[in-house]
């Protein structure tokens, strides 16, 4: 047997070796996905003599792609690993675009917009600054992107006059975006999509340049994502599926589990292998999961095991509230911790909603318990990225209008609103981007000396640092760009010291970040540019190895593994939410629970609360109904989780007593 498939299982290698027609594999919760995908990549260029040029490997964040490479080049020699595409959907379909662009009008150097430019134009376009009403606006336009529904479409589909509206937007948001020559974050997908059904020669270079795919994470795929996989793939379906419809968590982003159901009956020759040893949880742990998911409907049943042996019973922690129940986490993690010698970066708190984590970012502050927060606001969406972010875009592409108005004025120049709206005029008259208006003698006329000088030295400044931005080492020109626009200086002048320094800070780790992405990947910074809007969505930028306790939503804890994990707030309206709480939401909402608890490896804690703050005022709660489901055998119901203030004295005691014993040890 080769070195790529022995230290696989009987299910692995079978996943592995299968060649013969379209193969999903129904991969559990820890059995080893990434290695099956890995060890096939392996497979198929040293045993089946396939091009590495031709395989590619997609998945979902940027860290899933960066950890798929990091083992590929542990398996493949030489240059081989780097030929290998493997990317998320949206970088794969970024890329489709910079090669094809000239197919849909678009320039090769378009912007990709984020989240937050597109609800900006969508307010403009609506006349609205409702924030609820934009993000249902932008919701249901990227609904219909991911149905592959354009405008047109859209507006025939509209089901009454509350969308007929928003029909009639979407198509002045299309407008809107190809005269910036921007996408947005579905365009990505949409986009390709559209360009292969309609190009038969596109079509067939894109299936010739990609002759096997590997989709990882298959369950989390909307249907675009689904579209476009079939088109890569040919009717002869040459891909390997491997996804798990037990971890189906992101239906309220557009995935859609049926696409599971859609293989079978799209590829009536799909072969299906379930992968259900675990590597990751002891068994009982596995046997809380199975018992949890099997009251959902599944594509096909399949009960996860692992040999680790038996491990502790899963403890519940009833708590008297929010804010007990948080110091009682702080303080069973700092006891464990000593006892066990331990790192904080082995313990994970994981909970429903980001507006949970306040208490126990307080309660572990109290303790002096380092921890680290995911799941809450990105780095790419604070004040000081989008600055820096917005004069790169323009670099990359003058004709983003929104780019162009926030370099502008920010830090500010002279530029002001009086001479951004004749600007915008003349340049609405002439159906031409802001930066090449002021370029042209007419708008020129219409402003004054005093408006005009600011306006023509920063369009000369963007022009001559554009020139010299797809040749030149990105480190360089960025700090140059800094210099330029007197950053540091304008943030101490404009906010308090602390902030400045703090958002100084975080500029700085920003352009550092970019310069050694650049060196690494050998890019400019026109090509770094069009990867920036991507890293909100898909985590951009590398994790330290922080030894601190992780404060995490479920949500984005999916992926991750810890030895010590405190799921917590499991009590009915949170865990299941209380607008899920029927039909295939409370199912997903299952999975979720399913998610959190197969995050764990040693140990498990639950804890709910018998009341809780709402609105001002207390009020009762009730365990969740996921918690009956686990099997009685395997949960040690704790009778110290609401302890009187003497018992949580002698608590502290014996936690003061076990530091001292560990300090005289040490010495």
């Amino acid at each position: 047997m080769s070195a790529t498939l022995a230290d696989l299982n009987a299910q692995q290698r079978e996943a592995v070796r299968h060649l013969d027609g379209p193969l999903l594999v129904l991969a559990g919760a820890g059995s080893g996905k990434t290695r099956v995908i890995t060890r096939k990549i392996a497979y198929l260029v040293s045993e089946c003599g396939i091009d590495a040029r031709h395989i590619a490997a997609i998945t979902f964040t940027n860290k899933a792609a960066r950890e798929m490479r990091e083992r590929v080049a542990d398996l493949l020699p030489g240059r081989q690993a780097g030929e290998v595409t493997i990317s998320t959907f949206h970088a794969l379909g970024l890329r489709m675009l910079r090669q094809e662009a000239r197919h849909l009008g678009y320039k090769p150097r378009f912007s990709v917009l984020d989240a937050a430019d597109a609800l900006q134009i969508l307010g403009e376009l609506l006349k609205s600054t409702d924030k609820a009403r934009l993000r249902q606006a932008a919701a249901g336009i990227s609904a219909w992107k991911n149905a592959l529904l354009g405008p047109a479409d859209a507006l025939a589909a509209a089901a009454d006059e509350d969308e007929r509206p928003l029909a009639l937007a979407y198509q002045t948001y299309q407008d809107t975006l190809r005269a910036y020559q921007a996408m947005d974050f579905d365009d990505l997908i949409r986009l390709p999509v559209e360009l292969l059904r309609r190009n038969e020669d596109v079509l067939q270079a894109w299936q010739g340049r990609l002759r096997y795919l590997l989709v990882d994470e298959y369950q989390d795929t909307n249907g675009a994502q689904y579209a476009l996989m079939r088109l890569l793939a040919g009717v002869t379906g040459r891909f390997t599926a491997v996804g798990d419809d037990d971890q189906a968590i992101y239906a309220w982003r557009g995935a859609d589990v049926e696409n599971l159901r859609r293989l079978e009956r799209d590829y009536p020759q799909l072969r299906v292998i379930a992968l259900t040893q675990n590597y990751r949880s002891s068994q009982r742990i596995l046997r809380a999961a199975n018992s949890v998911i099997r009251n959902n409907p599944r594509l096909r049943d399949k009960n996860l095991w692992s040999d680790l042996g038996l491990g502790d019973r899963i403890e519940l922690l009833p708590c008297r509230d929010e804010r007990h129940e948080a110091e009682t986490v702080a303080m069973r993690i700092s006891a464990h911790r000593f006892q066990q010698r331990g790192r904080y970066a082995d313990y994970a708190i994981l909970y429903r909603g980001n507006h949970q984590a306040r208490a126990f970012e307080e309660a572990l502050r109290e303790a002096k318990i380092p921890y680290q927060l995911s799941g809450g606001p990105s780095f790419f969406d604070k004040a000081e990225i989008k600055d820096l972010t917005a004069y790169l875009r323009l670099l990359a592409n003058p004709d983003d209008d929104p780019a162009f108005i926030r370099a502008a004025t920010t830090p500010r120049r002279g530029i002001g609103a009086a001479t951004l709206e004749r600007l915008g005029d003349y340049a609405g008259q002439r159906h031409v981007s802001l930066f090449a208006a002021a370029a042209e003698q007419g708008a020129r006329a219409l402003l004054s000396a005093r408006q005009l000088e600011p306006l023509l030295e920063f369009h000369a400044f963007i022009q001559r640092l554009g020139a010299r931005a797809e040749h030149e080492a990105a480190g360089p020109l960025l700090e140059e760009l800094l210099a330029a626009i007197g950053y540091e200086a304008w943030l101490f002048d404009s906010e308090e010291e602390r902030t400045a320094a703090a958002k100084w800070r975080n500029a700085r780790e920003f352009v550092d970040w970019l310069a050694r992405k650049g060196e690494r990947e050998d890019k400019n910074l026109i090509e770094l540019t069009q990867t920036i809007s991507l890293m909100n969505l898909l985590e951009g930028r590398e994790d330290e190895d922080v030894d601190a306790v992780r404060l995490s939503t479920l949500h984005a804890a999916k992926g991750l593994e810890f030895p010590h994990v405190c799921l917590v707030g499991v009590e009915e309206d949170l865990l299941p939410h209380r607008e899920c709480l029927d039909g295939t939401r409370l199912e997903e909402e299952r999975r979720l629970m399913y998610v959190g608890i197969t995050r764990a490896q040693r140990s498990l804690t639950l804890t709910w609360c018998t009341r809780r703050k709402r609105g001002g005022e207390y009020l009762p709660c009730d365990p969740s109904r996921f918690i009956d489901e686990i099997d009685p055998a395997e949960v040690h119901r704790s009778q110290t989780g609401t302890p009187s203030p003497q018992s949580r004295e002698v608590g502290r005691q014996r936690l003061a007593a076990l530091k001292a014993m560990l300090s005289t040890a040490s010495r």
